[in-house]
């Protein structure tokens, strides 16, 4: 099924306007042949060397049999299981490839000890493991890689045949992988991390564990045929400019087959808009998300639905003045990819860059070097101990009074950011949270677990309009786990990534909450029972 959009209502006049002037600029044919100029001058070094998406189907269809025999080559060696240790997009495109063709991959996208121990503990002696990264420099990845490293050798396994490495030629893990004997995959160095879906990182993992990689990249081909054209029936035109109609998108997953697509276009979004003080900010919904029956003026809503096509349904079930849209996964890819190019055009920011992504991961590495305690909490509730920037607390002396002080910081256009530096697998309850303060705070919510959503979101956090309030989730660890020949151990870094964030967060004005759980399932209870006291 190709890619289908219909927008309605009001967005649709602005929409019909921006799109004639996107046409007569030329700017679908414009994208399609790589025009590094569309963006502005300040952005054309950056764009000339980050268009490569454009060629991924053609780029990526020669790695397809390799791909197909080193799968062959670990099943014949009873290789049943694949983990894929990823951050931002190199994990969060697989896990969408994965779970929307019903193929089981396991996502080690997180520091924490937990759940870095569960994946350890889950058929080791039948698991390959794919450490993604561009740079071959990422410090969660590089983790990843060294306990896999050890457990395999523990488990009396050689890693260069269990282990698989994908980066960009010439990284300093391209470099290390290759002298260790381990397969390695190049990825297209001219493409950034979220615009890679179709590229190796996120086409080896998902096809190690078994998803048919042609299919997908058919798929896109389809897709890119229909947005490299001057139209104004062009959906990625169309996307573009209903999504920079308004300062906040909200994505709702409603009949699509398409299984986590919205925390692949979160972090697409986020990161390429969410700059010099600019940005649309994407807000992953369910159906009953309490902002669906809110009519917020500045969020506008992408439904994502299983046919957009005006005479699929009744005319009262169009959801007026939403988008929506349907289509392949693989088309989905291209088009969002396309239509976050054209709204960073529409918008004025260069949508390839990241700015700010850098700051916290400098933070997280200057509290590990220097292993300062922990800031004496201003007070604990029930085994919560409350933490806060300076003027957030006011005389808050409970949890429940401590997040009212930080919604109080919300002004009328602003929105809430809840991060989690929690087990995701262990405790996938703690994200119900988010409709609950949602339904208090009457603003949209963001819900991101730590860290991964550093290497996405976390670029909009400090970069984007400064209207949010931030709300950190972090916890005790029960079992702590040390990184082989790293002087610290996972709990110590995940810890050291939640408060360096916050300190990069408060050093751009941000109101920062932190809410540290020491038995994270008992005070998950206390937790949302004052995240739903809203007298």
């Amino acid at each position: 099924m190709s890619f289908q959009i219909h927008v309605s209502g009001a967005v649709k006049e602005v929409v019909d306007a921006t799109v004639a002037g996107l046409v007569a600029d030329l700017v679908a044919s414009g994208i399609f042949a790589q025009d590094a100029t569309l963006w502005g001058p300040d952005a054309e070094s950056e764009a000339s060397k980050r268009l490569g998406w454009i060629d991924a189907v053609n780029i990526s269809t020669p790695l397809i049999p390799e791909i197909y025999a080193l799968r062959d080559k670990l099943r014949a060696a009873g290789v049943n299981h694949i983990v894929l240790g990823g951050m931002g997009g190199s994990s969060l495109a697989p896990e969408v490839i994965a779970n929307s063709k019903g193929v089981e991959l396991t996502i080690l996208d997180t520091t924490d000890p937990g759940q870095v121990l569960a994946a350890l503990g889950d058929r080791l002696a039948t698991t390959a493991v794919v450490v993604s990264s561009k740079s071959g420099s990422t410090l969660e990845t590089g983790s990843h890689r060294r306990i896999y490293e050890k457990s395999f050798r523990d488990a009396g396994i050689d890693p260069a045949e269990r282990v698989v490495i994908v980066t960009d030629p010439g990284s300093p893990l391209d470099q290390s992988a290759r002298e260790a004997g381990y397969a390695v995959f190049n990825a297209d160095p001219n493409v950034g991390g979220r615009y890679s879906a179709l590229t190796a990182f996120g086409l080896v993992p998902s096809g190690l564990a078994g998803v048919d990689l042609e299919e997908l990249l058919i798929e896109a081909e389809a897709g890119l045929r229909e947005v490299a054209v001057d139209d104004p029936k062009n959906p990625g035109l169309i996307l573009g400019a209903a999504m920079a109609s308004k300062g906040k998108l909200g994505i709702v997953t409603d009949g699509s087959p398409l299984v986590g697509f919205g925390d692949w276009a979160e972090q697409l979004i986020a990161e390429s808009t969410g700059k010099l003080g600019k940005g649309v900010l994407p807000v992953v919904l369910d159906t009953e998300a309490p902002e669906l029956s809110e009519a917020l003026p500045d969020l506008q809503i992408a439904r994502l639905v299983d046919d957009a096509t005006e005479l699929h349904v009744l005319p009262q079930g169009r959801h007026e003045g939403e988008i929506l849209v349907s289509g392949s996964l693989g088309s989905q890819f291209v088009v969002w990819e396309f239509a976050v190019a054209v709204a960073g055009r529409l918008l004025g920011i260069n949508p390839f860059d990241q700015p700010d992504v850098e700051a916290a991961k400098a933070a997280a590495r200057a509290l590990l070097d220097a292993t300062p305690a922990p800031a004496e909490p201003a007070f604990t509730d029930a085994g919560i101990a409350v933490r806060a920037t300076e003027g957030v607390l006011g005389d808050a002396h409970d949890v429940d009074g401590a997040i009212g002080a930080l919604l109080a910081q919300l002004p009328a256009d602003g929105y809430v950011a809840i991060q989690a530096y929690v087990d995701r697998v262990a405790l996938p309850q703690l994200a119900g949270i988010r409709d609950l303060i949602a339904a208090r705070a009457k603003r949209p919510v963001t819900f991101g677990w730590g860290p991964r959503f550093l290497h996405s979101t976390g670029q909009f956090h400090k970069g984007g309009p400064a209207v949010g309030v931030f709300l950190q989730i972090t916890a005790d660890a029960s079992h702590d786990l040390q990184i082989p020949d790293r002087p610290f151990t996972f709990g110590q870094l995940i810890q050291a990534q939640a408060a360096g964030d916050g300190t990069v967060l408060a050093q751009h004005g941000r109101p920062v909450l932190t809410l540290n759980l020491s038995d994270p399932e008992a005070d998950i209870t206390t937790l949302f029972a004052a995240a739903n006291d809203d007298e």
